[in-house]
């Protein structure tokens, strides 16, 4: 179960921001999917699943602006470190009662770069009631939030349809989201780079494997 995350504490001078560390589709993917979420969305009156654009999410959290170059800066170096991996897609799964999925058969790279993504964790928490959540089950999300009829009929239908797609995640991208902010908007792309990394008192040196 996702994580519910508590509001941040308000300090004046100090904005806190929703965070989404997230693996994008190519297009012709990320349009296939949007048409199956288009399609879910008007059969089962679910709009929400039509408004929230296709993505893996590797780590969501909520933290203080001042922080962001730091955490960037870290995201960075592990990206780097990190080889370009294939994503394969076939069929749907769910999370009983309110979730519907495209099911992600390729998990251990992702998972694998989850756990590389906790050293980061500490610089990801704002306090202890609102700890940064790794994802640890990827899915890419086709309807969230689902009443129970709408799951219900949903999954009696989507349990059996067929849905094979795959992608090279070359690159991760940390999404943005300010507090009363609808959407979320890219902060940065980390390209993930195969690199020998090591660092030398603040120095980044690199060298290809």
């Amino acid at each position: 179960m996702k994580k519910q995350f508590v509001a941040a504490p308000k300090i004046p001078g100090y904005k806190a921001c929703e965070y989404l560390l997230v693996l994008s589709p190519h297009e012709d993917l990320w349009n296939r999917v949007m048409k199956v979420k288009e399609e879910f969305a008007k059969e089962y009156e679910c709009p929400m699943a039509f408004g929230s654009k296709p993505h893996i999410t590797l780590v969501k959290f909520t933290q203080y602006e001042m922080a962001e170059t730091r955490i960037v800066n870290r995201i960075k170096m592990i990206a780097m470190s990190m080889p370009a991996f294939k994503v394969d897609i076939q069929n749907f799964g769910s999370f009983p009662s309110h979730t519907i999925y495209f099911e992600v058969v390729t998990k251990v790279a992702i998972t694998n770069m989850v756990k590389e993504l906790k050293q980061v964790q500490q610089l990801m928490t704002i306090n202890k009631d609102n700890k940064p959540y790794f994802n640890t089950e990827p899915n890419l999300t086709l309807a969230r939030k689902l009443l129970p009829w709408q799951f219900e009929k949903g999954w009696l239908e989507y349990s059996h349809k067929h849905f094979t797609a795959s992608f090279i995640a070359k690159d991760l991208q940390l999404l943005k989201r300010a507090e009363g902010q609808k959407g979320y908007s890219k902060l940065n792309c980390f390209q993930l780079m195969n690199l020998a990394v090591v660092t030398t008192q603040g120095e980044l040196f690199s060298q290809q494997k």
